[in-house]
């Protein structure tokens, strides 16, 4: 699992970002509502992107541990 430090920093900007959008719309600030709405869809991309980086991670060991195991038979 991808460092939680960086998960919460995601899920952070995430919140605020949809909480920078619920703000723009409620006041009529486009400006601030694309800027939470910008914020919010980054931190969704940084999230899957470590998910997926993840994915990999288990995937290579998973190939990893198969040939050990071929090497000691």
């Amino acid at each position: 699992m991808a460092d939680l430090e960086g998960r919460s920093k995601d899920l952070k900007d995430k919140v605020a970002g949809e909480g920078k959008e619920a703000y723009g719309k409620a006041t009529g600030d486009k400006s601030k509502e694309t800027e939470g709405k910008a914020q919010s869809v980054g931190a969704d991309i940084k999230s899957k992107a470590r998910n997926i980086g993840d994915e990999i991670k288990e995937g290579f060991e998973d190939v990893k541990e198969k040939f050990s195991k071929k090497d000691h038979k």
